[in-house]
């Protein structure tokens, strides 16, 4: 059997969003999705290219809502799991799970049919988690602890750490080192 290389995550995890302050939101790990998407009511695009909008952080009442104000990276057009196409605002944010920390787009929606509040696509994982579809929460069912040192990996990054051989070498490829 060949050893998988890279972060073994399973199909439902917790995840911190450090940059706003939220910690421990349960999030689908959806390979069908290009984009993330976190569940937020009253989302207003302001002057400056900025939105305003509050993160609801948890399915269980009483909901916690937290007031954020972020940059617009631009909207886009998606096609939901039930097949309509709804205009959503993407951010981007610093997502932490586990031990990784890496930037991610995110596009606002209203997922209060959700069971989890956070829905992970692929650009979030691609080249650093390795998804095990029987298992969840391998990461723990709390948030890291913000004290933690967390490993930042780049959008483009390999999930590996400084000095592994395999960085070496995809950096030689690209005409680095």
């Amino acid at each position: 059997m060949k050893r998988v290389r890279g972060n073994v995550i399973g199909w439902r995890e917790i995840v911190s969003l450090p940059e706003w302050g939220v910690e421990g939101i349960e999030a689908k790990i959806d390979t069908g999705a290009r984009i993330s998407a976190v569940h937020v009511e009253d989302a207003a695009r302001l002057k400056g290219g900025r939105v305003r909008f509050h993160l609801v952080t948890s399915s269980r009442r009483p909901f916690r809502h937290v007031p954020i104000t972020a940059d617009l990276v631009r909207t886009t057009r998606v096609r939901s799991s039930t097949g309509h196409t709804q205009e959503r605002y993407v951010v981007e944010t610093t997502i932490r799970l586990g031990s990784i920390e890496r930037r991610i787009e995110v596009g606002l929606v209203r997922r209060d049919k959700m069971l989890c509040r956070m829905l992970l696509g692929r650009k979030a994982l691609e080249g650093v988690f390795v998804i095990d579809p029987g298992r969840r929460y391998v990461q723990g069912r709390r948030a890291p602890a913000a004290s933690a040192s967390p490993t930042t990996v780049p959008p483009d990054g390999d999930g590996r750490p400084p000095g592994d051989p395999g960085t070496a070498t995809k950096a030689a490829k690209a005409g680095g080192a």
